[in-house]
């Protein structure tokens, strides 16, 4: 194994990671933004108050996009195992 090719797996695995993350973290953005203009406008300055929607948005989020997870998690793993098992043929 070289260190050009643990490189590109790494790159490989940051990649994934970001993906496989994405819709969770975009959807506690997007909610989290939402709220805070709301609490601006209101003047309600309650932490309490933002987190029940954040993670009500990051439960719906998971719900929405795990079998897209699960499977890019998936083929990640794979494309790895297989590099491995080319490796030592």
């Amino acid at each position: 194994m070289t260190a050009a090719l643990a490189v590109e797996w790494f790159r490989q695995m940051l990649w994934a990671a970001i993906l496989i993350s994405a819709p969770t973290i975009a959807a506690a953005v997007v909610v989290s933004l939402i709220v805070s203009i709301i609490q601006a406008a209101t003047q309600v300055n309650d932490q309490a108050v933002s987190f029940a929607p954040k993670a009500l948005a990051v439960v719906l989020a998971l719900a929405v996009s795990a079998h897209w997870m699960l499977s890019e998690l998936s083929r990640f793993t794979v494309s790895i195992f297989s590099a491995i098992a080319r490796i030592h043929q």
